[in-house]
């Protein structure tokens, strides 16, 4: 297995001075910061689980022999998907996005999960579900857009409808350009099938802090008078610098019922 990278574990992201660690750990009220006094932050910080719940969540996405985590399999229809039998949560995106990177930073600490990662955009032609020991499921579904399957919505669509362990959908967005056209499909489709999710601003490293705080401002707007499904916090994240993958799996351990208690609302 490949040796997991720089500040993929926390005890290396605490060894920081503080500033550094809450940029990594909560990459949103670092960014919130920036704004003018006065102004609201609430949805800044609605998910905010102290330093013992991103422990017992990072420990979920630690392989070890008792606490083994796999690849399970693919599949291109829903009767090819493997049984139902724990909480799932699913990543949905446009193909390049930086989904399966995103996937691979969560996973980083179980390097024997092998997570395509392609210069291509649209690699993920089929469902790839992934088992995290007893406790769930996390599912790369097929980028939409540009080089998406054939059948891509024919395949979600049945996904999301039929997923009864579904627990969230984590929606993708690019942080450097923000909501695109294709998003507010995906938006429209999960609204429409009222199915919980959350929206995740990726490659926030490529953006300038200006830039991201647009983006972030305008994407909360349209989440407060727009949708009824979405969780209110978005997340951000950089799979190069781990900004934001610590809260995210704390987060999915979370949705999924894994957490003994966290400070959230």
């Amino acid at each position: 297995g490949r040796a997991a990278p720089p500040l993929a574990a926390l005890s290396q992201v605490l060894r920081l001075e503080r500033s550094r660690r809450t940029a990594i750990v909560f990459p949103l009220q670092k960014l919130g910061r920036d704004l003018a006094p006065g102004t609201d932050t609430a949805r800044f910080r609605l998910f905010q689980p102290g330093l013992a719940a991103l422990q017992c969540a990072e420990a979920l996405f630690r392989s070890d022999r008792g606490h083994p985590i796999d690849y399970v399999s693919s599949a291109v229809r829903m009767d090819h998907a493997p049984p139902p039998a724990l909480p799932e949560v699913c990543f949905i995106g446009r193909s390049n996005v930086g989904k399966s990177s995103l996937i691979r930073a969560l996973f980083s600490l179980a390097p024997e999960v092998e997570v395509r990662v392609s210069k291509t955009p649209g690699h993920t032609k089929k469902m790839n579900f992934f088992k995290v020991g007893k406790y769930f499921t996390l599912v790369d579904m097929p980028g939409y857009g540009y080089r998406a399957p054939q059948d891509f919505v024919e395949m979600v669509e049945a996904y999301l409808q039929e997923r009864h362990n579904l627990k969230r959908t984590f929606l993708l967005v690019d942080g450097v350009v923000g909501l695109q056209k294709k998003d507010h499909i995906a938006v429209d489709m999960l609204e429409e099938f009222g199915i919980p999710y959350v929206m995740v601003l990726t490659k926030i490293d490529r953006a300038s802090r200006g830039v991201l705080l647009k983006n972030v401002l305008e994407i909360q707007d349209f989440v407060k008078e727009s949708t009824q499904g979405c969780f209110p916090q978005l997340f951000l994240v950089s799979s190069v610098e781990f900004s934001g993958v610590h809260l995210l799996r704390c987060f999915v351990a979370h949705v999924t019922g894994n957490l003994p208690s966290v400070e959230a609302s």
